[in-house]
């Protein structure tokens, strides 16, 4: 199934800078998955008293991946995280509506919060999953275990850099503001291999996700 799997996201243009062997060993190790925001969630766009936004497709996507691996690793809660180097009141109300656990703002040194994250949940750097696109976030691409880039076709040399330097195991086909968010979520579930179970269970809003609701929705985001 996961040769299928990974056959299919690269013939929609995703690219695997690691091979799926070592992808599915590093993500089955993974305990938590940090989020840059602009660029990531969004295109990036800024401008004077607008805040970036995101997708409910998106939303729904990492959810999922939650619900996924909380039925897969005996109902256990992927940590959740945000760091932006703006402050950001969209990625706030993202974060706490998703009961994530953390969100760093403002934090142009962003290998600053990835360690506070690692000393707050007591995780190796290695157990954690990074997903992000631009010059800012490779500090953290350098130490997370799994690294995640969504793609933007106008930086190419960036995209170079990345790939021949090894700081992503997975560039998404999509963009930022595309959706790109739920394409990883998706293929992070399919490499769970319970794809069908969570939609089927999701659909019914019984038994096993209303309980991992439940206890999904008592984390308490703390902002930092």
């Amino acid at each position: 199934m996961n040769s299928d799997l990974f056959s299919l996201f690269e013939e929609l243009g995703g690219e695997f800078i690691s091979p799926s062997s070592l992808f599915t060993e590093k993500w089955q190790k993974i305990k938590a998955i940090v989020f840059d925001w602009d660029g990531v969630f969004n295109t990036g766009v800024k401008g004077h008293e607008v805040t970036s936004h995101f997708t409910e497709a998106d939303s729904m996507g990492v959810n999922m991946l939650r619900f996924s691996s909380w039925l897969r690793n005996n109902e256990t809660q992927l940590k959740t995280g945000i760091i932006t180097g703006q402050n950001n009141e969209s990625a706030l109300h993202f974060a706490k509506r998703e009961h994530f656990n953390l969100i760093y703002m403002a934090k142009a040194n962003k290998s600053e919060a990835f360690n506070d994250l690692l000393k707050s949940f007591d995780l190796k750097a290695d157990e954690v999953m990074y997903v992000f696109d631009d010059v800012l976030d490779l500090p953290v691409a350098e130490k997370a275990g799994l690294r995640i880039m969504i793609n933007r076709y106008a930086s190419p040399l960036f995209y170079h850099h990345v790939k021949s330097h090894q700081l992503a195991d997975y560039i998404s086909f999509n963009e930022g503001g595309e959706n790109a968010i739920r394409e990883v979520c998706e293929l992070l579930i399919g490499v769970n291999g319970n794809y069908e179970e969570i939609m089927n269970k999701r659909s019914a809003f019984i038994g096993d996700y209303q309980r991992y609701l439940e206890d999904r929705n008592q984390a308490v985001t703390s902002k930092l």
